[in-house]
């Protein structure tokens, strides 16, 4: 089966800095795009950046680029995504995705696979 497994999650400090993995199963990834989205209580699931495994292609939200960068190891079948400087708005579930699309975009509807999430919270 396909999985994606987030880790890295956990509770910081606003200013502070965390970076999140996802590990994908199966060689098939090496051709997906993988992306992050997050999703805070009584809100809607939000893009925060995806990445073509070949690493040339990358997609943010522009008021989370020059915070958030997302980086790939296909050695290890693993996309992360590091979050420095965190806000209490930050707070939320990250999830990571896998899309077999040629340029997916910003809606949850082009990934095809996820994660089980990863909590993230961040005290003022």
């Amino acid at each position: 089966q396909v999985q994606l497994v987030e880790s890295g999650g956990g509770l910081v400090q606003a200013g502070d800095s965390l970076r999140l993995s996802c590990a994908a199963s199966g060689r098939a990834f090496s051709s997906y795009f993988l992306g992050w989205f997050r999703q805070a209580p009584g809100k809607e699931r939000e893009f925060v950046a995806r990445v073509s495994w070949n690493g040339v292609n990358t997609m943010y939200t522009a008021s989370l680029k020059g915070r958030f960068t997302i980086s790939r190891d296909n050695a290890k079948n693993t996309v992360y995504l590091q979050m420095n400087s965190l806000k209490p708005e930050d707070t939320a579930v990250y999830y990571c995705a896998a899309s077999q699309r040629t340029s997916p975009t910003i809606w949850p509807a082009e990934y095809d696979y996820w994660g089980q999430g990863t909590q993230v919270t961040v005290s003022s």
